[in-house]
């Protein structure tokens, strides 16, 4: 690779750390982006239906499911007080209507994450069994809690590479099949969810070194070992499908809360973005329910903007954010990833809207207004979406012939990807951290 790149007029920006703005030039019709993906629509809906065929084991494996029937998924909430706050305080107006996708309380293990890396470790689960003799599609998949299923499973090993939230979610369904389990943890990963795991009886590795070393190590320790199975968020298809279920299951969910998505009632969503996995499966998702009526943009730190650079320069996986000076350091730890998913980054080309970045304090800024005049708390790296809906140019609109009418129904989802399992102590003090960026005391805010 050339150093080519660095001139290109992105890279300079980014290079500023300040908040940036990026809108896809090759974005393209979704019918045609959905021709580069590689997956279909069958394959997405082939995941929902294992996932249903799951649903009894996950509703016996863990009782927080039961009341939904063993599903994994979140509500769509109103923050109409937080659109207000945005409005008046980071002078914006936002036409339509602001709403919030709660990933950040998915059951199991609280984040974005359990759906695809629990989906992943079950369809792992579900070909082993099969193939084995042990199972068939027909069968309660509840007997693959079974002391014969899980003492198979327990001869069977599993690792994989993760800044916090994957890891957990892996982690925790694995062990709860049985399987052998391990977590390569990078530096930036909390202390809590480290822990957690343990308590799983899952092994963590921890490394000194960011999210590309622990996952590159768990790869190669995997690739000794025939018995292990490595779950690779940069190039995992199952992992994105299972993402792509929510994007799916979104169109029912809004019309249930009494929201149209068409032409005259665009949707605008806005995703977190660190390895790239969960955004491109649930953007994926989103244009086959949606089509164009749908408008996806991931969100990104200052500090960490790898797929905004490797999208931008057409790089992709070749290009980290340390060869153009950065040093990948973000208090939101799930975004904090150095080089972009080469699959997800060309899988997205055509399809996502644009990038942007925020800094660290606008994400701690924005959740503690969140928990204010919403009540809802969340992890750092979980606002990175909020900051979305200011940032939509006059000529974006213009160029998607979206008029000020055509805006004044729109939906804006700010999808929130983590936070609902956050011990209290360290809630606490990401809203303390967050209430000195607003300069505004405990007793006032």
């Amino acid at each position: 690779m050339s150093d080519n790149f660095l001139q290109h007029p992105v890279v300079s920006q980014l290079q500023t750390l300040k908040a940036i703005t990026w809108f896809n030039p090759h974005a393209a019709p979704a019918e045609q982006g959905l021709k580069h993906v590689g997956l279909t629509r069958q394959d997405a809906q082939e995941a929902e239906a294992r996932l249903q065929r799951f649903a009894p084991l996950l509703a016996q494996a863990f009782p927080e499911t039961a009341a939904a029937g063993g599903i994994i998924e979140s509500p769509v909430v109103a923050i109409p007080a937080m659109q207000q706050w945005l409005t008046t305080t980071e002078k914006g107006a936002i036409p339509g209507a602001l709403w919030l996708k709660k990933d950040s309380h998915l059951p199991v293990s609280g984040s974005v994450k359990a759906r695809g890396g629990i989906y992943e470790v079950l369809a792992h689960a579900e070909r082993l069994a099969i193939t084995a003799g042990l199972l068939t599609e027909e069968a309660d998949y509840r007997l693959l809690l079974s002391p014969r299923l899980r003492e198979f499973f327990g001869q069977q090993r599993i690792a994989v590479g993760s800044t916090g939230n994957l890891g957990l979610s892996i982690g925790i369904i694995s062990a709860t099949l049985g399987f052998d389990v391990t977590v390569h943890m990078s530096a930036d990963a909390r202390a809590w969810k480290k822990e957690k795991l343990r308590s799983h009886g899952v092994r963590v590795v921890e490394y000194a070194e960011d999210y590309g070393v622990a996952v590159a190590q768990g790869r190669r320790e995997a690739e000794q070992d025939p018995h292990c199975f490595f779950i690779d968020d940069e190039n995992s298809r199952t992992l994105f499908l299972g993402y792509a279920v929510a994007g799916l299951r979104l169109r029912a969910q809004l019309q249930a809360a009494g929201r149209t998505v068409d032409a005259a009632h665009p949707l605008f969503v806005y995703l977190p973005c660190g390895v790239g996995g969960g955004p491109g499966g649930i953007a994926f998702g989103l244009k086959l329910a949606f089509g164009d009526d749908v408008h996806c943009f991931f969100a990104e730190p200052t500090h960490s903007p790898c797929m905004l650079l490797g999208m931008s320069t057409g790089l992709h996986e070749a290009v980290s954010v340390a060869d153009i000076g950065l040093d990948n350091k973000t208090a939101a730890d799930g975004l904090a990833v150095g080089r972009a998913s080469g699959f997800v980054g060309r899988a997205m080309a055509q399809l996502i809207d644009g990038c942007y970045t925020l800094s660290d304090e606008t994400m701690y800024r924005l959740l503690a207004a969140l928990a204010t005049t919403e009540n809802i708390c969340l992890e750092p790296s979980a606002l990175a979406g909020m900051a979305g809906p200011q940032r939509l140019s006059a000529d974006y609109l213009a160029s998607h012939r979206l008029s000020a009418e055509t805006m004044a129904r729109a939906t804006h989802l700010v999808w929130a990807t983590g936070g609902g399992m956050v011990p209290e102590d360290e809630m606490q003090a990401y809203l303390a951290t967050g209430r000195r960026e607003l300069h505004l005391t405990p007793e006032r805010f």
